[in-house]
């Protein structure tokens, strides 16, 4: 058996070929097929994805835009109440306009901070704008000068302080005062 001879049975690698072609041509199809299927499921969610991402975006814009409109709209009337008190000259009128006022403020989770006299300091929620000497403990308010406010558990203003400290002992000798008298 020779390569020239016609005789000659071809080799078994041959003669499925085109068989095994089409097979081949077949599979590729299908996996092509596969891959693009794949490919405008992961395109679409991409997409999808995106949407989403542009709509939360959107959202969140409006709530930081239209967050304190309900605040907003409960302070109107204490507004109007307030210059109709203005225009009256009306004490009574003033008082109920602050009242509606501590009222939309406790609405919207507004509280005051106002510590009492003789408790202890809090630099979280107090700051101290003095100090005086005193022989009660250090640190602790003796007055008031501004309420402060939280929102919920957020500081929007320190309640502003008079703070004790302790009193100073003259630097020296601590018998200076029987050295002043002997002279």
């Amino acid at each position: 058996m020779s390569k020239n001879d016609p005789q000659a049975q071809p080799a078994a690698s041959e003669v499925p070929a085109s068989a095994e072609d089409k097979t081949l041509d077949k599979l590729l199809a299908e996996a092509q097929a596969r891959i693009d299927e794949q490919k405008d499921a992961w395109m679409r969610a991409v997409a999808e994805a995106d949407n989403v991402r542009k709509r939360a975006q959107a959202d969140v814009a409006a709530a930081h835009k239209y967050g304190n409109e309900r605040f907003a709209e409960s302070l109107l009337p204490v507004v109007d109440s307030l210059e109709a008190a203005l225009q009256a000259k009306d004490l009574s009128a003033l008082e109920l306009t602050l009242r509606q006022l501590q009222a939309a403020l406790e609405k919207a989770s507004v509280r005051e901070i106002r510590p009492a006299a003789g408790a202890r300091f809090d630099p979280n929620v107090h700051q101290a704008m003095a100090a005086v000497e005193s022989e009660a403990e250090p640190n602790t308010v003796v007055s008031l000068m501004q309420k402060g406010y939280r929102m919920h558990d957020r500081v929007l203003r320190p309640a502003l302080v008079t703070v004790t400290k302790a009193v100073e002992k003259p630097a020296g000798n601590p018998n200076s005062d029987s050295n002043l008298n002997s002279n």
